[in-house]
């Protein structure tokens, strides 16, 4: 396919990357990042898109997106696929779905999990939301930048489903670390506590997969001195969206609230910012009951 890939930073750079290594035409634009290697770089959003099959974006919010879509929509051909990778607010998926509509393209909303590993070796997850024929549209593209798509549902649905993922990760995370530093104060080695706790009811990708614990299950980036794999402020970004949605669809979220409350005092008022989202653990460490 011709594709043309909007947003070439730590995500989409590696995606526009394998899409190119496996054959596709991809031209890329980015305000500062340059192209990774295979993608022919354009001057502008508009150049990237004009004469594209779809047109994948990989954007910081909203407003932003918004804006792109703008630009690049009345270049377009008609028929073709805008693709929307980027973690934004649900309305805001919503709007450019519809004004894809309008100008005769179709429009997918598919924000990804897996964090930057899984961008460059190509196995993120998309949770895609538009209609059954964009989605089969580009099924080729996320065969090739990930191990697994789900068609969620119409415009926004992707959105949703990334939104509520996250918020159970973030709360989850939370509730993880704080039973870590609980252990330490009662005497109970670590290694024991995961033994029992990733083999009974305490299951939890947290716990067994991404353990916050340095030395304790498998490598993490716990083991790696909190370099982030998916750093806490995007963490920050997701729960603030998880609630912003929550409060548009009159939803009470009261865990989902207090983590981003965690989340915000940690990135903002305390060391969090630039380290990963599991670096919760020697915060709870550090603290007393008070």
């Amino acid at each position: 396919m011709k594709v043309g890939f909007i947003g070439l930073g730590n995500m989409g750079a590696p995606m526009a990357g394998n899409l190119a290594r496996a054959g596709h035409e991809v031209t890329g634009f980015d305000l500062a990042a340059p192209c990774p290697e295979g993608v022919s770089p354009a001057a502008s959003a508009a150049e990237a898109a004009a004469g594209r099959d779809v047109v994948i974006t990989m954007l910081p919010n909203g407003a932003i997106l918004r804006s792109v879509a703008a630009e690049v929509l009345p270049i377009m051909d008609k028929g073709a696929v805008l693709l929307d990778c980027s973690t934004v607010d649900v309305e805001s998926a919503r709007a450019v779905a519809a004004e894809a509509e309008t100008a005769g393209i179709m429009a997918v909303d598919a924000p990804v999990s897996g964090g930057v590993g899984g961008a460059a070796a190509g196995t993120l997850t998309f949770m895609a939301g538009g209609s059954e024929a964009a989605f089969e549209k580009v099924r080729p593209l996320f065969d090739v930048m990930g191990q697994k798509a789900v068609h969620c549902g119409a415009s926004g649905a992707g959105q949703a489903a990334k939104i509520c993922n996250n918020m159970i990760l973030g709360a989850t995370m939370i509730v993880t670390c704080e039973a870590f530093a609980l252990a330490d104060k009662l005497g109970l080695d670590r290694k024991k506590m995961f033994d029992v706790v990733s083999t009974s009811s305490g299951y939890s990708w947290t716990m067994n997969a991404y353990c916050p614990a340095p030395g304790v299950g498998p490598q993490s980036p716990a083991d790696n001195g909190y370099k982030p794999g998916f750093a806490a402020e995007l963490m920050l970004k997701d729960l603030r969206l998880s609630q912003q949605a929550a409060e548009a669809a009159d939803a009470d979220t009261p865990m989902g609230a207090r983590a981003a409350e965690l989340y915000a005092a940690f990135v903002e008022d305390e060391d969090g910012k630039g380290k990963d989202f599991s670096a919760m653990l020697p915060r709870f460490e550090k603290r007393g009951r008070g």
